[in-house]
């Protein structure tokens, strides 16, 4: 792909490039070196800045950026409006390309983005190109939808409801036929109507993954409008957002996966781990407003699909429970995830207010449902101590454990595993099994009781120690929800029975110790061998008996 080209040729421009300003140095520098920079050339790109009463210096910048390049670059200044959409539909209104990209005033775009965006849109004959977008400077961008080029994606079974910021390639046409503008007395998320109704009507959606096109850029003082707007402003944009939503699509499915971001991210974010700290009369109005959006859109569907943390969350709001849903959001940044009653085959997390009469919620918000809860599983085993027990020529290995699970425990086995975790495995380290893998039958006994200080299960197992050369991990297998996970022992920083010897006929060595990723691994090997760590073993052995004998 070529540089950029001065224009020499006249009609309208490709794209039109619109940028919101206000006070956004010195980051709008950069943005807008990235703009006159584009590969498709400046003959065929039209970019019109908006300066929306700046005050940092901004305004002069893209006055001199206009000066340098007049017949690619517009500027129009304007009062403080208080958000980006009305220099947005200012910036509508002037527009000539064949299509429109959106770009915030401190981020900045890849080198070849416009051209190649515009490509793949002629190609496809596309209404909508998502570019692959980056977050910079700890920006989050969910990646998701980017996974791989897709020339014709639907709204309602993709990812794309969860990147609905206006930062796309759109057709003009499309826009202007459908008189799509940006409400302007929408101080945050003023972009994602905009885009939901674009993406409602386009005829066609198209992603270009393959090529960085946007670099979303966190201000190194979090300046950007969605950090530094406060919890009930965007609790009303939010419910501003979803009643638009709910407008262009009727209730069911399609409304439900349009709707089930809101849910997870912009109301979820409402109850994060300093809401307990907030005035009281601000949680109240925060429960009552969601409270309100879920009796409109929280489906039995979108109910059951949300995560047991969140739901729980969300059915304490909706009850008015604000003590609880505080004591729950503390407990769980305090102490962790709680502990689960298992019951049969169905599984409960004991957050506050569970069958508590006062709350009336019902057990389904509690209850984990399909969900992967191999995280939750494997932070609540806790290794206590262990021992070696030996009997005769046997040696076994004594492991006490503390799992945050209570009720029905009569699944729990406890194993010596050969190898490594599987790649698949959970980062925390617990994974479930999949339905057509058995779960290893357990090496030894396995005792179980309820833990006298608080909730959870006391597991006491007996582990007999084969006799080889051997490394084995110490995993628990345990079933919730009718699914079975395997969960390997942390010992978090527990010391362990020292290193020993066993057997008379075939002396062996034996060892615990915490690999890398601090699991519990049980090591055996021959003392016979010459050489190597068995051997060396041997000779402390035998030296340490000695300097006993001699100090006797």
């Amino acid at each position: 792909m070529t540089g950029p080209r001065k224009a020499t040729v006249t009609g309208p421009p490709d794209v039109t490039v619109i940028v919101a300003v206000y006070n956004t140095m010195p980051y709008l520098t950069e943005c807008l070196n990235s703009l006159v920079a584009q590969s498709i050339g400046l003959d065929r790109l039209e970019v019109i800045a908006v300066d929306d009463g700046s005050t940092d210096g901004s305004g002069p910048e893209l006055d001199r950026f206009a000066a340098t390049y007049p017949d690619t670059v517009t500027v129009l200044h304007q009062a403080n409006s208080g958000g980006p959409a009305a220099p947005s539909n200012r910036g509508l209104e002037r527009a000539t390309g064949r299509f429109v990209f959106f770009v915030g005033s401190d981020d900045r775009l890849g080198d070849e983005a416009l051209e190649r965006l515009v490509a793949y849109a002629d190609e496809h004959g596309s209404d909508i190109v998502v570019g692959r977008a980056v977050g910079v400077n700890g920006r989050y961008v969910h990646q998701k939808l980017y996974e791989h080029n897709a020339p014709d994606i639907s709204l309602y079974d993709s990812p794309l409801p969860f990147t609905l910021a206006n930062t796309k390639l759109f057709r003009r046409s499309l826009v202007e036929e459908y008189g799509l503008r940006f409400p302007e007395d929408l101080p945050v998320g003023s972009d994602q109507p905009f885009t939901i109704e674009a993406c409602v009507r386009a005829r066609r959606i198209s992603v270009l993954a393959d090529y960085i096109c946007y670099y979303a850029v966190k201000r190194g003082d979090a300046s950007n409008i969605t950090y530094r707007a406060d919890p009930l402003s965007r609790l009303r944009c939010t419910a501003r957002i979803m009643a638009h939503a709910a407008g262009l699509v009727e209730a069911g499915p399609r409304r439900d996966a349009l709707l089930s971001r809101h849910f997870t991210w912009e109301l979820s974010k409402l109850l994060p781990a300093d809401f307990p700290a907030l005035p009281a009369v601000t949680r109240k109005s925060l429960c009552e407003g969601i409270a309100e959006l879920l009796d409109a859109y929280y489906t039995d569907a979108l109910r059951d699909g949300t995560g047991v943390r969140r739901r729980v969350r969300f059915g304490l709001a909706r009850q008015g429970a604000v003590d609880a849903l505080s004591r729950a959001i503390a407990d769980e940044t305090r102490q962790g995830a709680p502990p689960f009653l298992l019951e049969g085959d169905r599984a409960f997390a004991l957050y506050p207010g569970f069958r508590d009469l006062a709350v009336g919620l019902d057990d389904r918000y509690y209850e984990v449902l399909g969900e992967t809860v191999a995280g939750r599983l494997a932070a609540g085993t806790v290794f206590e101590s262990a021992h070696w027990e030996q009997h005769g020529e046997d040696l076994g290995l004594t492991v006490r454990l503390r799992l945050k699970v209570t009720g029905d425990t009569s699944s729990v086995t406890v194993a010596l595993a050969q190898g490594a975790m599987p790649q698949s495995a959970d980062r925390p380290g617990a994974r479930r099994l999949p339905p057509t893998q058995p779960r290893p039958p357990s090496t030894g006994d396995v005792t179980t009781k309820a833990a006298e200080d608080g909730p959870g299960t006391l597991v006491l197992a007996r582990l007999p120690v084969p006799a080889g050369r051997a490394k084995k991990g110490v995993r628990v297998y345990l079933d919730v929800a009718g699914r079975t996970y395997e969960i390997p022992v942390r010992t978090e920083g527990r010391p362990m029975p020292l290193a020993r010897r066993w057997g008379e006929a075939e002396p062996h060595r034996v060892a615990a110790w915490p690999n890398s990723k601090g699991r519990l691994v049980i090591t055996t090997a021959p003392l016979t061998e010459r050489g190597g760590w068995g051997a060396r073993l041997s000779r402390a052995l035998g030296s340490l008996g000695s300097e006993r004998k001699r100090s006797g």
